[in-house]
C-alpha cells in the first residue's frame, strides 16, 4: 500500500523573553520546565505510533516560541522518535525556527547532524530601533552573526522573517530592510504585515483609535506590499503565496501542505493537526495538555470528520493564498463535486471586477484581487 504524505509541526513554547506583539502560546521557562515539557511531548508522539504504517513524512518544522533555545540534544531525540515511528521521504525538509542570539556554532553543527536542512530565521527588521520597539532581544548586527554562523555550518535552505507596518516605520526604513536582507541572498523570505493581537501589550498601545494612528496607514501598508513583490522579483524571489517569496526550487514544502490541505499532525502545546480529515488542536493550557498527553492518539480516532461545507470552504480559503490558486479539476476530483455548480456566479462576478482570473484551468486572485484579499474570500462561503 502507497504511504500517503504527512507534514510534522512541532511546538515548543520557550523564548527568552516575549516579544511585545506575540500572541503565541510561549513564554520564558528554566531547563526543568523545558526537560518536562519534551518528555511530555515525546509521550505524546508516541500515542501516535498506529499511523506509522500509514503515512510518509514529507516536511517536519519546529517552531515556537524560539526552538533554538533548547539544548541541541533535546531536538535531536525528537527527530529520532519521529525515525523509529515514520518513513522519511529522502528529501524531507526539516526546518528549525531559530532566533538571533541563540545560535552557535555548536548547536548549527548539531542540527546539521541529526538531519535539520532548513533554517527560519526571526530577523523582523534591520532596524535596530525597530527591534527593540517589537521587545526583540537581538541586534542587526546579532543577526548577522547567527547568518555567517549558518552559513558557514553549510545550511543552503534559509528563510528569514520580516515584518512590516511597524509602529513609526516608513517605506524609506521598510525599504532599507528589504535591500539588506536581499543582498545576503537567502533562499526563502517572508514578509508579513504586523497584525495587532488581542491580549498583546501592543494592542494596550496600538490597538485604539489613538494608538492605530502611530501606525502606518492602509495606503502606506499596502505601498510597502507591492514595493516588497516588485523589488524582490528584481532580486530572483518569485512570491508563491500572498507573505512568501522563494528562489527557484526553494518553497517552503510544509507550508505548502498547509494552504494545500494535506495532511498534517501537531504535536505539543496548542499544536493544529489536519489528517484523515479531521481537524483537531491541542490544549493551549499546559495543565490540561499534560493532563491527556497519551491519550493523542486515541482523541484523534474519536474526532468526527470536517463537514464537506467547511472543508470545500477551508480549501479554497487556504488554496486562493498560494499564486497559483486553485485547480478547478483537482477541487471536483478531492470533492466529486461540479465547481460552477457551487461557485461559478461568484467566481464570474469577481472576474468581471477584476479581482480574481483564470490561468490554465485555476481560479487565482489578481494583484487587485491580493489587496481586498479577505473581501474575495467571503465569496466562498456558503450561504
Amino acid at each position: 500500500m502507497k504511504k500517503r504524505k504527512l507534514g510534522i509541526y512541532i511546538h515548543i513554547p520557550f523564548c527568552v523573553r516575549k516579544c511585545l506583539y506575540c500572541d503565541f502560546p510561549s513564554a520564558p521557562a528554566d531547563r526543568q520546565e523545558q526537560g518536562y515539557y519534551m518528555r511530555q511531548l515525546m509521550k505524546e508522539i508516541r500515542s501516535f505510533e498506529p499511523l506509522g504504517n500509514l503515512y510518509e513524512i514529507k516536511s517536519v518544522f519546529f517552531g515556537g516560541g524560539t526552538p533554538s533555545i533548547l539544548p541541541p540534544e533535546q531536538i535531536r531525540r525528537v527527530l529520532g522518535r519521529l525515525c523509529n515511528q515514520f518513513l522519511f521521504e529522502d528529501d524531507a525538509e526539516i526546518t528549525i525556527e531559530c532566533n538571533p542570539g541563540t545560535l552557535t556554532r555548536e548547536k548549527l553543527a548539531a542540527y546539521r547532524e541529526c538531519g535539520i536542512n532548513r533554517l527560519s530565521i526571526g530577523l523582523q527588521s534591520a532596524d535596530n530601533a525597530m527591534l527593540k520597539l517589537l521587545g526583540r532581544i537581538h541586534t542587526w548586527e546579532d543577526f548577522l552573526e547567527s547568518w555567517k554562523l549558518a552559513r558557514e555550518a553549510g545550511f543552503t535552505n534559509i528563510n528569514i522573517d520580516l515584518m512590516s507596518g511597524l509602529p513609526g516605520q516608513t517605506f524609506g526604513g521598510w525599504s532599507d530592510t528589504l535591500e539588506k536582507v536581499a543582498a545576503l541572498e537567502p533562499e526563502h523570505i517572508s514578509a508579513y504585515s504586523l497584525i495587532v493581537e488581542e491580549g498583546t501589550p501592543f494592542y494596550e498601545r496600538y490597538g485604539t483609535a489613538e494608538g492605530q494612528r502611530l501606525l502606518p496607514d492602509e495606503v502606506a501598508d499596502r505601498d510597502m506590499y507591492h514595493h516588497t513583490g516588485k523589488f524582490l522579483a528584481e532580486q530572483g524571489y518569485h512570491r508563491y503565496e500572498i507573505s512568501n517569496y522563494a528562489k527557484d526550487g526553494y518553497e517552503c514544502e510544509h507550508n505548502k501542505i498547509y494552504w494545500t490541505c494535506g495532511d498534517y499532525l501537531g504535536f505539543g502545546l496548542s499544536a493544529a493537526s489536519y489528517v484523515d480529515g479531521r481537524r483537531f488542536q491541542n490544549p493551549v493550557d499546559p495543565k490540561e495538555y499534560y493532563a491527556h498527553i497519551g491519550e493523542g492518539y486515541r482523541m484523534f480516532r474519536q474526532m468526527p470528520a470536517q463537514s464537506e461545507k467547511d472543508a470545500i470552504e477551508e480549501y479554497m480559503f487556504l488554496g486562493l493564498r498560494m499564486m497559483r490558486g486553485v485547480s478547478v479539476a483537482e477541487f471536483e476530483a478531492r470533492f466529486g463535486r461540479d465547481y460552477r455548480s457551487l461557485y461559478g456566479k461568484q467566481t464570474d462576478e469577481l472576474i468581471r471586477r477584476k479581482l480574481l482570473q483564470v490561468q490554465d484551468g485555476r481560479i487565482c486572485l489578481t494583484e487587485r484581487g491580493i489587496d481586498i484579499s479577505n473581501t474575495v474570500l467571503a465569496n466562498f462561503i456558503f450561504d
